[in-house]
């Protein structure tokens, strides 16, 4: 292939991965992943019971999908925003997801992180005496109160 053509080629492959991905980006709401929102979490069928509990829960008036969900810090946040999105979207798309849905292990430890940063207080005063002992999830205790049923 002679330079010339390659260089088309490449240009309408680029332009079209661009189009489609922009298109597919405005379709599917994905600007609005970029916000704190919690709606923005149910432009998926399968979160709408997680957003419904989670307006029930305690945890409204203190918290947002993204408080427990992400970790604390511009970087840490966009960068697992970026990864959720990229495998919930394959998971969609493919029809390859359990459901009703689960919390992957890599994100149950930034859920456990955010769990014990925002009541840093209480989990020191639970670990202290359990020092030395498994370590046990907060949401194995209390896995119902960030999404009522």
């Amino acid at each position: 292939m002679s330079r010339p053509v390659l260089m088309i080629f490449l240009g309408v492959l680029a332009g079209a991965t661009a189009g489609i991905g922009g298109y597919t980006f405005v379709y599917a709401k994905g600007y609005s992943y970029l916000t704190d929102n919690p709606a923005a979490c149910a432009n998926c069928h399968v979160m709408r019971d997680h957003l419904d509990g989670w307006i029930k829960s305690s945890h409204r008036s203190a918290a947002v999908c993204n408080d427990c969900h992400t970790p604390a810090g511009f970087a840490g946040k966009y960068a697992v925003k970026a990864s959720n999105g990229f495998w919930h979207s394959f998971a969609f798309t493919t029809g390859r997801f359990h459901e009703p849905i689960r919390i992957k292990e890599r994100n149950r430890r930034v859920l456990e992180e955010s769990c014990r940063r925002c009541h840093a207080d209480i989990v020191e005063a639970l670990d202290g005496p359990h020092r030395g002992t498994e370590h046990i999830l907060c949401v194995k205790c209390h896995a119902g109160v960030g999404h009522e049923k």
